[in-house]
């Protein structure tokens, strides 16, 4: 348990889901975590799954399908260096013709056992995100967010939620 919170539920899942309305633009999906604030309340992030869409096969070019878990909104996917970022996934096909390899990048859906936790989410939402790189159907994802609800002393609750709005 982090220092300066109070576990105030057990562990829930919560799954998400974002798809793109054409191909290869960018789609981001709201999720609410009904947290509230006015009791200093917070997420806790225990684990994040990811899975998305496969990229198309097309002869000749690079495909993708990429996907994020972000605290904040964003305009493009994110970085796992970006602040705001708690999860990202990348599938790639590489075609030069007729031959293709395939990529898979990501972090650990399950971080080690000695990880207390991989995030706090402090404000009432998170967001997904997913875009595809030159594909003709449009990406999808999906996932689920593990973790509980905590209560926050003062100060960490109005540090913790500062840090997330200026990490945006």
């Amino acid at each position: 348990m982090p220092t300066g919170l109070k576990q105030s539920s057990s562990v829930v899942s919560i799954g998400f889901s974002a798809s793109e309305a054409a191909p290869n633009i960018l789609a981001q999906s709201q999720v609410d975590l009904n947290l509230s604030p006015l009791d200093r309340e917070v997420f806790v992030v225990l684990a994040i799954n990811l899975d998305s869409s496969a990229p198309q096969f097309v002869a000749g070019s690079t495909t993708q399908t990429r996907c994020g878990l972000t605290t904040t909104s964003v305009t493009a996917i994110p970085q796992l260096s970006d602040a705001n970022c708690l999860a990202r996934l990348s599938n790639t096909i590489v075609s030069t013709g007729t031959d293709a390899v395939s990529f898979t990048s990501g972090a650990l859906e399950t971080p080690p056992a000695t990880l207390e936790y991989i995030g706090i989410i402090a404000t009432n939402d998170f967001f997904v995100q997913v875009q595809g790189t030159n594909n003709t159907a449009n990406a999808s994802m999906s996932g689920k967010l593990y973790g509980y609800r905590a209560v926050a002393s003062a100060d960490i609750f109005a540090a913790l939620v500062q840090s997330e709005v200026l990490s945006a």
